[in-house]
């Protein structure tokens, strides 16, 4: 099957994600490079001056587990601002569907997604890349198919535990596990492989569609092409988002 992109590059084969799934003993390349990755963001921080003053003599290690633990502490924190279980009304020129999202499970991916929506990001955005049996991918483009992404990336969250089962919604990213920007695919099918596994990252899961799958399954079923710069997949008659907004209740 075809990995879940936005159109860019293809993911580095054999990658190893941070989070350790076997019995190595021991911290990995993969967690040095995910560390490392949190030092370089932090940079100049405070937090990172102190953190070297308190371990000064100690290796590397030690100084990167420190910040790991105080950023996790702080996402965290972030996630208790979060609503638990946000519910999504995604108005499309072929019916509505509603997502609800897993704002504990995925605090970061949550808190972005709903900034974007809140926003008006997605109004007027396109279902740019439909594949029957594997996912629907939307938020990137215009119907002219002109590229539209956010300034911010999200860190991979995909070891949250919920797996890429039918119905539920996931962030695209390029091989770059932590490039999630934009672009979300909602799973048409099982792809139990895009879960994370020993030595790769996975494609971070933060929601499910409640109501309106039958909508998503009549967008899996449209005649699809390559147009403009996008090889293939791209429903010849455009699927518009025609609103993305948050529902309340009464």
């Amino acid at each position: 099957m075809p990995d879940i992109l936005p159109h860019k590059t293809r993911p580095e084969p054999g990658f190893a994600g941070a989070r350790s799934y076997g019995g190595t003993s021991g911290p990995s390349i993969a967690w040095f490079s995910c560390m490392k990755r949190v030092y370089r963001s932090a940079a100049g921080s405070g937090i990172v001056r102190v953190i070297l003053r308190l371990n000064r003599g100690n290796d590397m290690t030690k100084s990167l587990a420190t910040l790991a633990l105080i950023l996790c502490s702080t996402f965290a924190l972030a996630a208790d601002k979060i609503p638990a279980h946000p519910h999504i009304l995604i108005e499309t020129t072929m019916g509505n569907i509603k997502l609800e999202l897993e704002g504990k499970a995925a605090p970061l991916t949550v808190r972005h997604f709903l900034g974007l929506v809140d926003s008006g990001f997605y109004d007027g955005l396109i279902f740019h890349r439909v594949i029957p049996g594997f996912m629907a991918q939307a938020g990137g483009y215009t119907p002219g198919l002109v590229l539209k992404e956010d300034d911010a990336t999200i860190p991979n969250e995909s070891g949250n535990g919920i797996s890429n089962m039918r119905g539920t919604i996931a962030m695209a990213r390029t091989g770059d596990p932590h490039s999630a920007n934009s672009q979300f695919f909602i799973n048409l099918v099982d792809n139990n492989r895009l879960d994370p596994g020993n030595n790769r990252w996975g494609y971070t899961v933060f929601g499910y569609v409640i109501e309106g799958m039958e909508v998503v399954d009549q967008i899996a079923a449209v005649k699809t092409g390559p147009q403009g710069k996008l090889p293939s997949d791209v429903p010849v008659v455009p699927i518009v988002i025609k609103k993305m907004s948050q529902v309340t209740y009464d």
